[in-house]
């Protein structure tokens, strides 16, 4: 009867475990999404900037 408990005990024991690792995946998931998400962002504006740049430069040629 030890045993059977024994067993049982570790099973439950690595079920736990493995429901905080999960948890502690979605979370980092979550804050790389964010990061990801930021620097999208980030990229978008410095190509808006760089287009109007380009755009003010290219009438200066012209004038």
């Amino acid at each position: 009867m030890l045993w059977p408990m024994l067993f049982l005990a570790l099973a439950f024991a690595g079920t736990a475990v493995l429901g905080v690792l999960a948890v502690r995946v979605g979370l980092e998931v979550r804050r790389f999404a964010r990061a990801v998400g930021d620097g999208s962002e980030r990229i978008a504006r410095a190509a808006d900037d760089l287009e109007h740049a380009a755009a003010s430069c290219g009438r200066g040629l012209r004038r």
